[in-house]
């Protein structure tokens, strides 16, 4: 098959490469030109604006854009939907509210342009070993693309998980429960850190051995493995923790349904705490204590910020 790649960045170009590696024909566009001429060397037809990508793609086309979520997804079809024709297909693959998701399919409709949303996992490895693919929208249009999925996959690899917005819904419940595990994972090696046997216990080993056969063992503990490898306490990194908006959207889901969810929830709120250096919540906690139990505190020393020109 054809397949125009929009948006060459860590997932984009892989995926790409893969899709050539299983002979579909790639077009491939960046906003920034030097990753076109990289993948341009490998095999892609190179596309240096929108409307080249399109003019190099003969009807129905396949649009796969891989772009961050909200705005620049938005901007970026609204720039498609006027290059586009009656039975193209976009295939939204980043990490995009399941409910933009269903919005944009139904602004698409009256153009005869259809949508599928891709929740796509796999990170950097997807390219050896594939990824995992959840997609959502008309099934006569997933059918038509499952030559693509097939490739981008691993066996068993992909699903048709329902109407628009049911593949990106189905990638964000699963990046809740990643929170989670991940959540699990650092908690359970904080608390082997702590302990008396601490000095002896190789991390890397740990990890290792929990892949044998346990049942905690997964691939995440094969990239734990790795880091402890290269770092074996991690000195190198600082314990500040992003969210790319997903742990977010499944904890607003869960309470929008009423569905307990404490594990994913407090992962999430993990997350939010690595940010905080000195936690205002925290300097409460100690002021009560001292309040009510004349518990001791230990004393912040006093800031010389402001104090230029002044006698200590």
């Amino acid at each position: 098959m054809q397949v125009g790649m929009v948006g060459l960045g860590r997932m984009g170009m892989n995926m790409a490469r893969r899709l050539m590696r299983g002979r579909h024909r790639v077009v491939a566009y960046n906003r920034s030109p030097e990753p076109v001429r990289k993948i341009s060397a490998e095999g892609a037809a190179g596309a240096y604006s929108l409307e080249e990508l399109v003019g190099n793609l003969s009807a129905p086309r396949t649009v796969w854009i891989m772009v961050p979520a909200g705005k620049p997804v938005d901007d970026l079809i609204g720039r498609l939907r006027s290059l586009l024709s009656r039975g193209d297909v976009i295939v939204e693959g980043g990490n995009s509210f399941y409910k933009d998701d269903i919005r944009r399919e139904r602004e698409l409709r009256p153009s005869g342009i259809h949508y599928l949303d891709a929740g796509v996992s796999g990170g950097i490895w997807g390219l050896k070993v594939g990824y995992c693919l959840m997609i959502g929208g008309d099934r006569r249009v997933y059918r038509r693309l499952v030559p693509l999925f097939r490739t981008l996959a691993p066996k068993d690899g992909f699903l048709h998980c329902g109407p628009a917005g049911a593949g990106h819904f189905v990638k964000m419940v699963h990046n809740g429960i990643e929170y989670g595990m991940m959540t699990a994972y650092g908690e359970g090696f904080a608390i082997l850190k702590g302990s008396p046997y601490a000095e002896g216990l190789d991390f890397a080993k740990v990890s290792h051995l929990w892949n044998q056969g346990s049942v905690v063992r997964s691939w995440l503990l094969e990239l734990a493995e790795a880091a402890f490898r290269k770092d074996r306490d991690l000195s190198t990194i600082e314990g500040y923790v992003e969210d790319s908006g997903e742990g977010r959207w499944t904890v607003q889901q869960a309470i929008e349904t009423g569905v307990p969810a404490p594990v994913i929830s407090l992962s999430l709120f993990q997350r939010f705490r690595s940010r905080q250096k000195d936690s205002f919540s925290d300097k409460l906690l100690a002021a009560l204590r001292r309040e009510f139990g004349g518990h001791p505190i230990k004393e912040q020393k006093p800031s010389l910020k402001g104090r230029k020109g002044k006698r200590p």
